[in-house]
């Protein structure tokens, strides 16, 4: 979605019109909303309550695809997989923001006709996502006629309960950042011809005076119903500062919110029912996107009842304080969790195109590997404060924990020098016994123990969308495995000793449950990395859910299903390292340099 426009201020004067239709009140919608999440919440635990709805915003065509857009989207990609793999029936829509005064104008400098512009940028989005295996059940475009549509039923909805009314107002307003501003938050500047004039402090764009006749939503009137919402859902926007932060900004009144503009000045967009002078504003606009692939109006109540938002900080007013008043005023549900990230820098510096330092991230996901991009963005993504990119970070995370921890790893282990069988052998109980005592040491029960309650770990991370943390857990997982192999040295033992011959198989036994279980929980995150990984092993499509992640069975005394079984055909590295563009010029001289030697 957009750049967010700011609150309208108090300042702007609106004149209500007279005619005054019913006016629903906002406390029996919040009522309405409670009594469904309460009938939600008493079936949620059921089995056969297996639906799930996750989303993306929706993305401004304005300009192409960049890092953050990717972050988005492969962060609900993660939460669609991890909820697949738990049995899910879930949905995930992603898709572009398209109507506005901006592509308008866009569309006019570049000399297409604006649906043209909008379907060349949004197949770049498209593109984009499936080339890093963004497996989306739903892309939506605002231009679709299911979406202009259901906007138009929303609106009459809205309309016939007495929440919209016609008005006018003044004040100044950015048409590039498509917003009204306060008059804090315009000051003074000079234009390139050293005249004064008006400009946002936020982005710096020239901000005009206007006056128009619009239509207003009565935003509030919800102000002490959100509040009741997030006081008594303390999840409800997570990670917890972005909830406080909303708390925040309603301690002050809410101003009613403009939702409408003139068509003479914007015609790309839905045309307000029944007043073709007017358009329906961008962002109510690009709101109902959520419903629209849900089903609304007709077929939503499936879907609606367990919605979950993916957003960028920057949108956060919008999705916490815009759209639930929206819906509540409408007698919908509101979302079950908006889940908020922040922003990725590059260099420590925010993303530019003037500083020439946006990052492709088509390119860079061909440089590093589609999984590789995939495992660095939620690697390193922290959702409570903004990331820092450089190509030098991705490769010695990717060579570090990738290629050598857990590449490592699974080569060492399937290498026909340990196992010329090429099988998962079996496990010695008296080698490795549940009390001490056998040839495991205390660091290799504190291992098993870590690897025992790792998916446990790594589904409360996921949940939370502290995907890092998931990550981080397995990663010291791996180190602990690869540990456990280098101090007992298998290739050192006596194959002719039946003793040392036990004890080995038990060492691979061991390593390979613990990849088995890496290879199942990175699914979500490196998709194609596991499937490689699992097959290797010899895990059968059907065995790779998160039912299927019971640890070592035979240390519990149980069959162990993958004993004795035949290992996947062996299809190379797991993952190549990656040298930079400096270290090969290095080494093409060198090459050179020997050459002219001889």
């Amino acid at each position: 979605m957009r750049t967010p426009f700011l609150f309208i201020s108090r300042s702007f004067r609106t004149v209500r019109s007279l005619k005054q239709r019913h006016f629903v009140s906002p406390a029996s919608a919040l009522e309405r909303h409670q009594r469904v999440v309460v009938r939600y919440s008493s079936t949620h635990s059921c089995n056969d309550n297996k639906n799930y709805y996750i989303t993306t915003p929706i993305f401004y065509v304005n300009a192409s695809p960049h890092l953050g857009h990717l972050y988005s989207a492969v962060i609900a990609d993660c939460f669609h997989r991890y909820k697949l793999l738990q049995g899910f029936n879930s949905k995930f829509a992603t898709g572009t923001d398209e109507h506005g005064l901006k592509i308008q104008q866009a569309a006019d400098i570049a000399g297409k006709d604006p649906l043209t512009f909008c379907t060349d940028v949004s197949e770049r989005f498209k593109h984009l996502f499936s080339s890093c295996n963004v497996l989306f059940t739903d892309y939506i475009r605002t231009t679709e006629h299911r979406h202009c549509e259901a906007v138009k039923h929303f609106w009459s909805v809205l309309w016939n309960k007495g929440l919209i009314y016609k008005g006018s107002y003044e004040g100044w307003y950015s048409t590039q950042d498509e917003s009204f501003l306060t008059p804090l938050q315009v000051v003074d500047a000079l234009d390139s011809s050293g005249r004064e004039i008006k400009v946002s402090l936020e982005s710096g764009h020239k901000v005009e005076w206007m006056k128009e006749e619009n239509y207003m939503f009565r935003l509030s009137a919800f102000r002490t119903q959100l509040l009741d919402w997030l006081r008594g859902n303390p999840r409800a926007i997570q990670p917890e500062r972005f909830h406080q932060a909303v708390l925040q900004w309603l301690q002050e009144d809410l101003p009613d919110l403009s939702v409408s503009r003139q068509r003479s000045r914007l015609q790309w967009g839905i045309p307000v029912p029944g007043d073709a002078e007017q358009t329906i504003y961008v962002w109510l606009d690009a709101l109902v996107n959520y419903l629209t692939v849900a089903g609304y109006p007709d077929k939503h109540n499936q879907w609606w009842n367990v919605a979950h938002h993916i957003v960028g900080k920057d949108i956060l007013k919008f999705h916490a304080i815009y759209w639930p008043s929206f819906l509540l005023g409408a007698g919908l549900p509101l979302p079950q969790t908006i889940h908020v990230h922040s922003h990725w820098t590059v260099g420590g510096k925010k993303m530019s195109k003037s500083l020439g330092n946006v990052v492709d991230p088509l390119e860079r996901s061909q440089m590093f590997t589609t999984d590789g991009m995939r495992y660095f963005l939620l690697r390193q993504g922290v959702p409570d404060s903004d990331c820092d990119y450089t190509d030098d970070k991705v490769m010695k995370l990717l060579n570090a924990e990738l290629a050598d921890s857990l590449g490592g790893l699974l080569n060492r282990c399937t290498a026909p020098a340990l196992n010329p069988a090429q099988v998962y052998p079996s496990f010695c109980p008296q080698s490795f016994p549940r009390e001490q005592g056998g040839r495991a040491v205390v660091e290799d029960y504190h291992m098993l123990d870590a690897v025992h309650h790792l998916p446990a770990v790594v589904a409360q991370h996921y949940e939370s969308m502290h995907v890092y943390k998931a990550l981080e857990a397995i990663s010291a997982c791996v180190r602990q495995t690869n540990g456990f192999v280098q101090r007992h040295t298998p290739w050192k033992l006596d194959r002719t000793d039946s003793k040392d011959q036990r004890w080995l198989d038990t060492i691979i036994h061991v390593s390979l449950e613990c990849l088995r279980i890496y290879g199942t929980l990175l699914q979500p995150v490196v998709p194609e990395i596991s499937n490689k990984l699992l097959s290797r092993l010899g895990v059968q499509q059907g065995r790779r859910s998160w039912a299927d992640v019971n640890f070592l069975p035979r240390y519990q005394g149980a069959d162990c299903p993958s004993e004795g079984r035949a290992l996947g055909s062996d299809s190379g590295v797991l993952f190549s390292r990656l040298e930079s563009p400096n270290v090969d010029q290095q080494k093409t001289k060198k090459n050179k340099k020997a050459t002219k030697l001889k």
